[in-house]
């Protein structure tokens, strides 16, 4: 299986309708090289400019999520369009990952569960979702998350309960903490011997330096491909068969005790 991730730079000097366009082409030229391209977190307004989630949110009717329904039915290929801030017509905005089919179907939408900024920013302006969500690809199953739950394992263990074998994760990473990132993408890999692919930003957005540093990993945590700090469009192949070869070979989670209960004190 062949992955596009497109790590760009979100940043105030360029507009949301020229990113957009900027983004929508850079997916239509992935059409014969991917068959799953993968967006970052927030890429419309930028993870850390909190003022702009209300100004720029919009529905999943909206123009980002018609421009990627387009470039992914144009370029033939299954589009993790990164996350947009959704404005739900009852009122709540959600940090909201979306997946398009071949055909430009929208296949699955993932509210973010893990709202970051502790008592400000995204963790007050956003509700939090409730599910927990996969995809059926024909060569393999994703669970989504996003950004901050990377550093929550037992959403990843629900993911695989759920018959997750690729963990898809946009971000919108800062750099300050970049090697967390790369130790938290290896760990979600090993501990549930799956794939992931984690899609950041470049630039500085909010004065926020981005990590970059798009990441994919296998089942063993080895690091198949990485990008760079700047802009770049990552591009590997692997094989999905190896998740059910390495839980074969390794059958760790088979071995997982459950419901142990209140630890004594």
């Amino acid at each position: 299986m062949r992955a596009s991730l497109i790590q760009i730079a979100v940043s105030e000097d360029e507009s949301v309708d020229s990113r957009r366009e900027r983004l929508a082409a850079l997916v239509r030229e992935q059409a014969g090289a991917a068959d799953l391209v993968v967006l970052p977190e927030l890429w419309t307004t930028g993870a850390f400019s909190y003022e702009r989630f209300g100004t720029e949110a919009e529905t999943l009717e909206g123009p980002t999520c018609e421009a990627m329904a387009k470039a992914a039915s144009d370029a033939g290929v299954w589009l993790h369009a990164g996350s947009v801030p959704e404005r739900d017509p009852e009122g709540p905005l959600y940090n909201t990952s979306v997946v398009f089919s071949p055909s430009g179907e929208l296949a699955a939408a993932y509210r973010k569960i893990h709202r970051f900024g502790f008592d400000e920013g995204e963790a007050v302006l956003m509700a939090a979702g409730r599910e927990l969500v996969t995809v059926r690809l024909p060569e393999t199953t994703l669970g989504l998350a996003t950004c901050y739950d990377l550093r929550f394992p037992e959403l990843f263990r629900g993911l695989v309960d759920a018959g997750a074998e690729t963990l898809v994760i946009p971000a919108g990473w800062p750099e300050r903490r970049r090697a967390h990132w790369t130790l938290l993408a290896q760990a979600r890999a090993v501990e549930n011997q799956a794939f992931v692919l984690a899609c950041g930003t470049a630039g500085t957005h909010a004065g926020v330096p981005q990590a970059g540093h798009s990441i994919v990993v296998d089942p063993w945590g080895e690091v198949l491909a990485e990008a760079g700090p700047g802009e770049e469009v990552l591009r590997v192949s692997f094989d999905p068969a190896k998740v059910a070869a390495t839980r074969d070979q390794f059958p760790a989670l088979k071995d997982r005790v459950l419901g142990l209960g209140t630890p004594r004190r």
